[in-house]
């Protein structure tokens, strides 16, 4: 993503905002604290020599002009960053709202949604909620692996933005690796396995590779400056200019609920749906999706048989079995990117049987260079940005 819009948008200034879905859940100032103190912080990060390295061997597309900028690169969190506390009365000071808003250069301010989110989760859970434990980290990880693998799933860890902390991510990391290894001890041969991590720094550390997908800020973005009725042509268009497709590119999986997915599907070609790989589901019903994907490609005249739907929405052991299922019956390949059931997925520590909710939070892109940006999503209630600007959009797109 970063390389793409240091190629495409050099200079375009943006605005991200931070969204609580559940207004009702208040953070403690203590937990505030914690997190404003870490966001100065990241302007100590900068990417090693060896990080280069590997980056260089483990993902070929990166340019080294690419790499060169990402290592001199060091973010200013002082300037970028604005978070505030927000009270919910007078009398009761100590807890309350989170505001944050990131501005900057596009190419530089990218890299903050996921530590921002990661660093508030992290807050939240050391300082507001700790009714939890994590003892069972690590083994419930290695469960979940098995499960998974017992299934025949093929799936990539997904869980940064909304982990419960980093030693937990560490540790189910740690347990997923685990399961796989004792599967394959076990004499385990079906189809199912840990394909990655979206999260770059434990691919590093466990030699995993990184995996992801476009992101919707990239069509967000480019709706904002073009137009919403060729926005998601263009994106596609953009994104091959700076990855041509190939038969074995792990960079073309098509997100396609940025302004929902019929309105993908209206504008992508024949040509287009053999180039790319695949397609991402992440809001809505995941088997209608697919079997409005297999309509598609139907439509189009285009052979199902090397194509996939990664799935990222909401995912457990059983809904990855029933949409894998289904995705069988319909003869297109599924794979899964699960989140939050990996990385944040406890119980109360003073009652087993009552859930220890994880925080359901996102950081969207706001504005680019003055234009309001908005996402319309698969599902009502992940549209984002001003009401009168999502009404405006959908009249162009007839939604």
């Amino acid at each position: 993503m970063q390389q793409a819009v240091v190629q495409c948008f050099p200079n375009e200034t943006v605005e991200y905002k931070f969204y609580n879905r559940r207004p009702d859940t208040k953070f403690s100032r203590l937990s505030f604290d914690w997190f404003s103190t870490k966001v100065q912080e990241l302007s100590k990060v900068k990417l090693s020599k060896d990080e280069r390295t590997w980056l260089e061997t483990k993902c070929p597309y990166f340019q080294a002009t690419y790499l060169d900028f990402l290592q001199n690169l060091r973010l200013s969190p002082e300037d970028q960053v604005t978070a505030h506390f927000v009270p919910v009365s007078a009398d009761e000071v100590d807890v309350g709202d989170v505001e944050i808003t990131v501005k900057g250069l596009w190419k530089e301010v990218i890299l903050y949604e996921v530590p921002l989110m990661a660093l508030l989760s992290e807050a939240f859970f050391l300082h507001t909620d700790t009714d939890w434990t994590i003892d069972s980290a690590k083994d419930n990880a290695k469960s979940k692996a098995a499960s998974l693998l017992a299934h025949g799933i093929a799936f990539s860890e997904f869980g940064t933005r909304r982990r419960r902390s980093y030693e937990v991510h560490d540790l189910v990391l740690r347990g997923l690796l685990e399961g796989q290894s004792d599967a394959k001890s076990n004499g385990y041969s079906g189809a199912g396995r840990l394909a990655g991590t979206s999260n770059v720094h434990f691919a590093h550390k466990y030699d995993l590779n990184p995996v992801g997908t476009i992101a919707h800020e990239w069509t967000m973005g480019i709706a904002a400056l073009k137009g919403y009725t060729d926005a998601n042509p263009i994106a596609l268009d953009l994104w091959e200019s700076v990855y041509p497709p190939s038969p074995t590119s792990p960079l073309h999986t098509a997100l396609t609920d940025t302004f929902s997915t019929p309105i993908f599907f209206s504008t992508f070609t024949a040509d287009r749906a053999r180039a790319w790989r695949g397609l991402r589901q992440d809001s809505g019903d995941p088997i209608e999706y697919a079997n409005l994907a297999k309509e598609t490609y139907d439509r189009l005249g285009v052979d199902m048989k090397d194509k996939f739907i990664v799935f990222s929405d909401g995912l457990d052991v059983k809904t990855c079995v029933d949409i894998q299922k289904a995705c069988k019956e319909i003869q297109i390949g599924a794979t899964f990117g699960i989140g939050t059931f990996l990385t944040n997925d406890f119980h109360r520590a003073s009652d087993s049987k009552a859930d220890s909710k994880a925080l359901n939070i996102v950081i969207k892109l706001s504005i680019i260079d003055g234009t309001d940006c908005v996402k319309i999503s698969d599902d009502l209630n992940k549209n984002t940005g001003k009401a009168e600007v999502v009404a405006a959009a959908k009249k162009t797109l007839q939604i």
